[in-house]
């Protein structure tokens, strides 16, 4: 097994149990995190114990959001109780509540989730460096890339053409069968099980799941979003190879089911992006008709995600506008006095209220189900940069509009498309233009020569109305 983690403070592994700190991956099967923690666990003889952590309210999200991750939740909490590893829920502040866990059972090692974003990072910063004076070594898993970040590249990349070449270059190592999770042989007390159990994370899952169906019903609208969960995510991964991959080259026309509609489960890590990758590789394996829509498959699934991940990692401005290149900020500030021919209030662009039938029926279809085409997305970003009154407004709002209602909002990949679309970020100068200067622009006719918009509108309101 190739090393995936890496320390973050300088204590050694002492005698004790493990436990990992689920975040976000929250799954049980193809996790390099847990598959990390039971290792250790095993080599010395120690239990194992998985600790999640609630949190009433992450960036906005809505309430059919944590209903998504508590769904799934449910099913990981059954998988792990098979394997023999407890698991527990906590409420509250995630590095202290983990942090009494681990004083509770006397843990011998931390084990937890990589993520890039500045919240997360936080949260692990405060518990190294609490559990550092408690002698309580923490360790950090990257089981949602398939490079780990830090690996992929030790420096901010300019576009996906710079950390191409260096991910190539290593992911035969990397892309590789992963170890299936055994049951573990060790078990924590049962008295002292009992104690930090409370009353079971079901239990728990279930009353939050119970108060946020009571919150959306107050909403007076509710998301329809896909079914939630690991066994959900494997359906939809294996409708996509056998359904929609062949025709995946295809994916810029919203009117056609060929995106692979995994970025969901992705996002709240309830399938692995490995697992995803060798499935798609095994599928287009002998199959010329494959092998190029596959090719364009796992260019986004690997290139541009883990590019995504190195923005937020090597960049702390990755959601402002101290993230956008130089060339980007010289040019929006050249045109930050440019008339705009129209402006709107937050209201009217979250309820879909412009002048453009498709700018309007790709912000219902993310205000209604969580989810917009991944095409779309581009266009919409970038009509907010020629409507609002600057820059970083368009900036704001768009992140505000994605964090809010998309069910795979709050991820590296949403902050750096937006970043691209409004602010050049992975991309380069373009033909001069009014508002955006040399910023990549979109037009309403140029969608309507690359797909039929008559026919997306159509079907969005049919879809809203029926």
């Amino acid at each position: 097994m190739l090393d995936r983690s890496r320390p973050l403070n300088h204590r050694p592994v002492r005698p004790g149990p493990v436990l990992y700190w689920m975040n976000r991956d929250q799954r049980a099967t193809d996790n390099w995190a847990l598959l990390t923690a039971q290792q250790t666990a095993v080599q010395s003889g120690q239990p194992l114990l998985v600790v999640f952590c609630l949190q009433e309210a992450f960036l906005g999200a809505r309430p059919e959001h944590f209903s998504f991750m508590l769904e799934g939740l449910l099913e990981t909490a059954r998988e792990l109780q098979d394997f023999n590893i407890p698991f527990i829920v906590r409420q509250g502040n995630p590095d202290r509540e983990v942090l009494a866990v681990a004083g509770q059972i006397q843990a011998g090692l931390i084990v937890t989730d990589f993520s890039p974003l500045r919240l997360p990072r936080q949260w692990r910063s405060d518990l190294a460096t609490a559990a550092d004076e408690m002698g309580l070594a923490v360790w950090e898993t990257d089981a949602h890339n398939i490079i780990p970040c830090w690996l992929a590249s030790d420096k901010l990349e300019f576009a996906a053409r710079t950390i191409r070449p260096k991910i190539n270059r290593q992911l035969s190592a990397w892309l590789t069968d992963l170890p299936a999770l055994a049951r573990h042989p060790v078990d924590l007390a049962g008295e002292l099980l009992q104690d930090i159990a409370g009353p079971g994370a079901r239990a728990v899952i279930q009353q939050a799941l119970a108060d946020l169906a009571l919150q959306s019903a107050s909403d007076g609208r509710r998301q329809t979003l896909p079914p939630p969960g690991p066994a959900a995510a494997q359906r939809r991964l294996s409708h996509f190879i056998a359904e929609s991959l062949k025709d995946f080259d295809r994916r810029n026309d919203p009117n056609l089911p060929v995106s692979s509609r995994l970025s969901p489960y992705l996002h709240f890590g309830q399938i692995s992006a490995q697992r995803v990758a060798l499935a798609v590789q095994a599928a287009a394996q002998g199959e010329p008709d494959l092998a190029t829509p596959a090719a364009s498959f796992l260019e986004e699934l690997i290139v541009r995600r883990e590019l995504s991940d190195n923005f937020c990692f090597y960049n702390p401005d990755y959601d402002n506008w101290n993230g956008f290149p130089a060339w980007a900020r010289q040019t929006l500030e050249r045109h930050r006095a440019d008339p705009r021919a129209y402006r709107y209030s937050d209201e009217q662009l979250e309820n879909g209220q412009t002048h453009d039938p498709l700018w309007n029926t790709a912000q219902l279809e993310l205000r209604d189900t969580g989810q917009m085409p991944g095409y779309l997305r581009m266009y919409w970003a970038k009509k907010l940069l020629e409507w609002c009154a600057t820059p970083e407004q368009a900036q704001q709002i768009a992140i505000a509009l994605n964090d809010g209602l998309a069910i795979d909002g709050r991820d590296p990949n949403g902050y750096v498309g937006i970043a691209w679309s409004i602010g050049g970020v992975h991309d380069r100068p373009w033909g001069e233009r009014p508002v955006f200067g040399t910023i990549r622009t979109m037009t309403y006719d140029g969608c309507r020569r690359k797909f039929s918009v008559d026919d997306y509108i159509r079907k969005g309101r049919y879809r809203r109305d029926g």
